[in-house]
């Protein structure tokens, strides 16, 4: 594959990957905590994890230029102590990865989580387990298929990010064009034959996603 065909491939894979590394841990520990306990405001937080998906990516993209930006709180910060500037790179377009991933990360991994019988846990606290390895060696080891398919889907969220992403880090060929934007681009330039090519990788690429979160998706016993 020629490299300009490429790089899009391998920057969209790339973002997407850092973008889980990035919200899995935040993601899975407010799933478990939303799982586990219950306080005052526990709707507002559902309510608040879910306005990435709720709201037009262009909003989110706005906010996220101000807050990246160079008068913004954590572009000002990043560019006064490294120098750097966060718009228009490719880490921009991977904070806009991370945070429409998000939600889905966490609204699918807790159900897994509120699964986990609450008898293992009081076993667990009577044999000294604090809440941490509670989380690693009871939560996460009897929900591992939910955490799975949680991080697949949010994977294939993060890889097939387009509107924030272009906001915030914009289509600059051989920096910050993942495939869908360069969909897009391709689209504009009437040149069908690449667009078709980033459609078909990410028409695959989500097949495999959703077949997988499906495998991973506890059975219902047959009556």
């Amino acid at each position: 594959m020629d490299a300009s065909l490429a790089f899009p491939v391998v920057l969209s894979l790339r973002v997407a990957v850092v973008a889980m590394l990035l919200s899995t841990p935040c993601a899975l520990a407010l799933a478990w905590a939303q799982a586990r306990r219950d306080y005052p405001l526990r709707r507002f937080v559902d309510a608040f994890v879910l306005l990435p998906l709720v709201l037009p990516p262009s909003v989110v993209g706005y906010l996220l230029v101000i807050a990246l930006g160079r008068e913004g709180p954590l572009g000002s910060l990043v560019e006064r102590w490294f120098g750097a500037r966060l718009l228009f790179t490719p880490f921009a377009a991977t904070i806009a990865s991370a945070i429409v991933a998000f939600p889905i990360l966490v609204k699918t991994a807790q159900p897994a989580f509120e699964a986990v019988p609450t008898e293992l846990e009081h076993v667990a606290r009577t044999l000294g387990l604090g809440p941490l390895a509670l989380f690693f060696r009871v939560g996460l080891r009897v929900a591992w298929r939910g955490v799975v398919a949680a991080m697949t889907l949010g994977f294939g969220r993060a890889l097939g990010e387009f509107g924030a992403t272009l906001m915030v880090a914009g289509n600059i060929p051989g920096r910050t064009n993942t495939m869908p934007l360069e969909i897009a681009s391709a689209y504009n330039a009437g040149d069908d034959r690449r667009a078709w090519l980033y459609v078909a990788i990410l028409m695959v690429a989500s097949f495999v996603v959703v077949a997988l979160a499906a495998l991973l998706s506890p059975r219902r016993a047959r009556p």
